[in-house]
């Protein structure tokens, strides 16, 4: 038996690789603990529950590599390895340390499925043969290692053809080539995105079904299909970009157990000891079956699939690696199954990604082979309407029927936006539907089974009879309208009050209680009865999108564990599936619904009135603050009507002026005419801001009159019923301050920017403590801190942001918890969450009782880096600007800032050290990038740029320039500023072959 173990995250969210991997990795993270065996976590994502220092013995935030994780284990003296709960990075880790010879070396055991079987797995090719020697069917492929063998495949097995890559996240690089010259246009990338320099070349199965199936399987053999989860779009779209449905609905019982059966073949073939997911395509025609691919690891699908169905899929996973059985584990969900049990459900589940495509220049928005969403809903229904429409919902893209019923659009536009495969394509085909096209016509353009066209057809035609006022309340509810919806069609139903009803695993089969729940109209008697106990409602932060990811998660989770500690059933709502806060052991009672005024209130009347924290789930659900307040609802912290002033623009500045504190110079756009008079007196550059936005959406910086009206528009629109204010956009250094208040009292933190203001602070590098703010500033920032908590009357979390140059200037304040928060509490080993729960749930902060203002001290440097998906986003154009565009972020920590900040920067992908050549170029901050190149060549790198300067080695034309970063002969980009129309294929071709990019003067400089 392993006495002490090295689990594996997954570093920063990123595209394909999100929070699910906090999920699976703190499940087996309890799992040992449960076992006596310490655990060693190495993973460098600081917004995760997991890097909570109390959820591992030790805990080392450092980038995932051979050669920082071959310190941890020498150091360690590690005995086991998990790299299965992680991700695609942590596995393609492990396999790198076995081959290596490292695991060998310390005498350390994999745990879970042998390094042969995951290697099996995850080369194409070796998947392909070992599939074969079992007599399992998959499609016509090749594997290539070289451009040449894959033309020379792909003609011999014939076009249309899918081209996969090995040892890869997300799908990245794959693609479908319907000819030689799309495969010759798309196959470096593909090569550039595997670890293994190795593609296979597949029969493109157009139109077939894709089929999952998660199966457990221990090492007695015992095997068990825990869920099948069916893509309603079909082959040719990523299963992260899938709507998916479980359980499967358009299967016969004959397809259903014999694609159960390859499946649980796989398992076999693979030798799998613990969890994994098996895709499968289906001739929807002839009946023909393939096994695609299958990951073994925990997955995003297993996190659906834990969720959709009530089984503890990771924590039991983990107890398979550690050598337990299936036969002899109980499924702690129920309480009275097994875990060889198969879950039976009685409720529907639908799964919908969220993109946030819109963000990002010139991206590619067709929905295809690699994924690109950034996050995901989980609705559950009684039927397929009901939890169809309460997933579009939740994606916060308005309504499946709604949206579309008061946006009059011409017909060819509809077409051509489900021909390219947009994101959310039932909403299009809704509006198609309302336009006149037939089924049989949809089918043809979508591949989707005419099952799902139906449903999608049936909640048309209730919205158009609710419009002539026929409406039927129980047939309305019960598909799942809305309140909203039924007013918004000028409905005739009364609204019918919802039932509860239990996510039991057994489909009533068995007595069995649980604590997830959701809501319903079409059900008889709520399953769930409520004491009349001290209580406190969380809402969650719902679909993690560009700037809500974990990191809410990770407070809703602390403030939830703090309550529980003060004696109070916690009560946590959410719909994201790949959470810690969705997961079965983390709160007394769970409600997978929609976080919407109509929820809330729906749960508050049930659950007696609980008492409602809005400041830990992120903009989402601190926006309801106010509407929930004028209610009657009780709100636990800062008061709702005080939110408000926060989030309008108008009457933060107001207030801000009220008290004499500076901000830049602002006026509320009202009139076009107004705003132009502004500009014409201060002069450009402005920057736009909208009210109630979250991760800067619509904030624009503009140089010019034309730019100052096209972006004001956008800005509006994106903020129609909150005023939108347009401020002097100031040359400075941007800090922020996290903090939390009691009403009187004010504990912060504060975080200094590397990028001067104009890059939106989930884009920055942060770090703390300060290293350039002077004393004067930092004063000064703490004393407005403590001016604006003792005015407004915080309670609880809250989050200033300021500009220094000559003065301190604020620009903003969030009153609920911040992206950097975590960051913030780990950095200074204060839990602001802790701090967050005495000032709202004791009335007072334990922490420095004799200071009104006291800065949490620093024992090291700490460093906060962004994670971006360029590679995984086709064809934007990556800059920084007001407007995040990160997915995830990292840190670590060092006695020095140079250390931390190094250590930081490496645990981003694709980031590594450069070996040689050096591109630095740019027309914006010449002389901070000029400097940043004579540090580079004093450091014996081979500078490279497209001017001639007296820095450089070599003066390249950009049309070398894209050769040699094909070719892989530059090791890294280095430029600064927006400067699309000059640069736009240089920045591309480093992103899509995963060269590292600096994108900000400043920070290269630094590094």
């Amino acid at each position: 038996m392993v006495s002490k173990v090295l689990v594996l995250g997954s570093g920063g969210i990123k595209i394909g690789e999100a929070a699910e991997f906090d999920y699976s990795g703190s499940q087996a993270l309890k799992a040992l603990r449960e076992e006596g065996i310490k655990s060693v976590l190495m993973n460098p994502n600081v917004a995760t529950i997991q890097t909570s220092y109390e959820m591992a013995d030790a805990l080392y935030m450092l980038p995932l590599t051979p050669e920082f994780a071959h310190k941890v284990i020498e150091k360690e003296e590690i005995d086991g390895i998990m790299p299965g709960f992680g991700g695609q990075t942590a596995l393609s880790l492990g396999v790198n340390l076995h081959d290596a010879g490292i695991l060998q070396k310390y005498d350390v055991k994999v745990l879970g499925t042998p390094m042969n079987g995951i290697k099996c797995a995850l080369r194409r090719d070796s998947f392909r043969k070992t599939m074969k020697r079992y007599g399992i069917s998959v499609p016509p492929s090749m594997a290539a290692r070289n451009e040449e063998e894959a033309i020379e495949h792909a003609s011999a097995i014939g076009y249309p053809v899918m081209v996969r890559v090995s040892f890869n996240l997300g799908g990245r690089g794959s693609f479908v080539a319907h000819g030689e010259k799309e495969l010759k246009r798309h196959i470096h990338r593909a090569f550039a995105q595997s670890e293994v320099n190795e593609v296979l070349v597949e029969k493109y199965l157009e139109g077939w079904k894709e089929i999952e199936f998660e199966i457990l399987r221990d090492a007695n053999a015992n095997a068990v299909a825990i869920a099948c989860l069916e893509n309603v779009e079909p082959m040719g779209f990523h299963t992260g970009e899938s709507t998916v449905v479980a359980p499967c609905q358009t299967l016969t019982n004959r397809e259903y157990q014999t694609l159960r059966m390859e499946a649980l073949k796989v398992a076999e073939a693979i030798n799998l000891i613990g969890e994994c997911n098996v895709q499968l395509s289906l001739n929807p025609v002839t009946g023909e079956y393939y096994v695609i691919e299958t990951n073994p690891r925990m997955s995003r699908s297993s996190a659906l699939a834990s969720k959709a169905t009530g089984y503890p899929l990771a924590y039991i996973a983990a107890k398979l690696a550690l050598g337990h059985t299936l036969d002899k584990l109980i499924n702690k969900v129920t309480g009275v199954t097994s875990a060889l049990f198969e879950p039976a459900l009685d409720y529907v589940v639908v799964k919908i990604p969220r993109w946030d495509l819109d963000k990002f220049e010139n991206v590619n928005k067709t929905i295809g082979t690699e994924m690109k969403s950034i996050g995901e809903v989980m609705a559950v229904g009684r039927n397929l309407h009901e939890a169809l429409q309460k997933a579009v919902r939740m994606t916060g893209m308005g309504d499946l029927i709604g949206e579309y019923h008061i946006i009059d659009e011409p017909l060819e536009n509809v077409l051509s936006r489900i021909k390219r495969r947009e994101p959310y394509i039932l909403m299009h085909v809704a509006k198609a539907l309302r336009l006149g096209v037939d089924i049989d016509t949809l089918y043809k353009l979508t591949g989707i089974d005419r099952f799902f066209l139906y449903i999608v057809e049936d909640l048309v035609r209730i919205a158009d009879a609710m419009g002539e006022g026929n409406a039927v309340c129980d047939k309305v509810k019960r598909h799942g309208f809305s309140d909203e919806q039924i007013d918004l069609f000028g409905g005739t139903c009364t609204k019918k009050m919802p039932v509860v009803k239990q996510i039991d695993t057994v489909a009533g089969e068995f007595p069995a209680r649980t604590n997830y729940l959701y809501i319903t109209h079409d059900g008889f008697k709520n399953d769930i009865n409520s004491m009349d106990t001290k209580r406190i409602l969380i809402l969650g932060a719902g679909v993690f999108r560009v700037g809500a990811s974990v990191e809410f998660d990770w407070a809703v989770v602390n403030f939830a564990n703090a309550a529980k500690k003060r004696g109070y059933e916690v009560i946590v709502l959410n719909h994201n599936p790949e959470t810690v806060s969705t997961d079965w052991d983390m709160s007394d009672k769970l409600y997978f619904e929609e976080i919407s005024l109509e929820s809330v209130l729906s749960i508050h009347r049930y659950e007696n009135k609980a008492k409602t924290v809005t400041f830990a789930g992120g903009q989402l659900a601190n926006s309801l603050a106010y509407p929930l307040e004028k209610k009657g609802v009780n709100l636990v912290g800062t008061c709702g009507k005080t939110v408000n002033v926060a989030e309008n623009r108008a009457k933060f500045s107001a207030f801000l002026e009220s008290l004499g504190i500076r901000q830049p110079p602002w006026i509320e756009a009202t009139t076009f005419k107004k705003v132009k008079k502004f500009a014409e007196e201060l002069g450009y550059p402005l920057i736009i801001r909208p009210s109630y936005v979250l991760s800067g959406t619509a904030m624009k910086v503009v140089y010019t009159e034309e730019e100052l009206k096209e972006y004001l528009n956008k800005a509006v629109k994106v903020s129609p019923r909150y005023p939108v204010v347009v401020s002097q956009f100031l040359e400075a250094r941007e800090a922020e301050i996290d903090a939390v208040s009691d009403g009187r009292r004010v504990v912060g933190v504060t975080l200094e920017h590397v990028e001067p203001a104009g890059v939106h602070s989930g884009d920055a590098t942060m770090v703390t403590p300060e290293r350039y703010l002077t004393s004067k500033a930092t004063r000064k920032m703490r004393e407005i801190t403590l001016k604006i908590a003792q005015n407004l009357k915080i309670r609880g979390p809250f989050n200033i942001q300021f500009l220094i140059n000559r003065e301190v200037s604020v620009l903003e304040l969030n009153l609920r918890t911040s992206r950097s928060m975590p960051f913030s509490s780990k950095a200074r080993g204060v839990n602001l969450m802790e701090l967050a729960a005495q000032s709202v749930l004791d009335g007072k902060m334990c922490m420095g009782e004799e200071d009104l203002y006291l800065e949490i001290p620093a024992n090291a440097f700490a460093v906060k880096s962004p994670q971006f998906s360029w590679a995984q986003l086709q064809d934007t154009y990556p800059f920084l600007g007001p407007e995040m565009r990160s997915t995830g972020e990292v840190a670590s920590l060092g006695y020095s800032f140079e250390d931390a900040l190094l250590k930081s920067w490496l645990s981003a992908k694709p980031n590594k050290l450069p070996r040689r050549k050096i591109l630095v170029y740019g027309n914006h901050d010449r002389q901070l990038l000029e400097q940043s190149a004579i540090t580079l060549k004093n450091g014996d790198y081979n500078v490279l740029s497209l001017q001639e300067t007296p820095y450089t080695d070599n003066t390249v034309s950009q049309r070398e320039v894209l050769q040699l970063i094909k070719n892989k002969k530059i090791d890294m980009v280095v430029t600064s500023g927006y400067d699309k129309d000059f640069d736009y294929e240089i920045r591309r071709a480093a992103a899509d072959m995963n060269i590292p990019l600096i994108l900000n003067a400043s920070l290269a400089l630094e590094i």
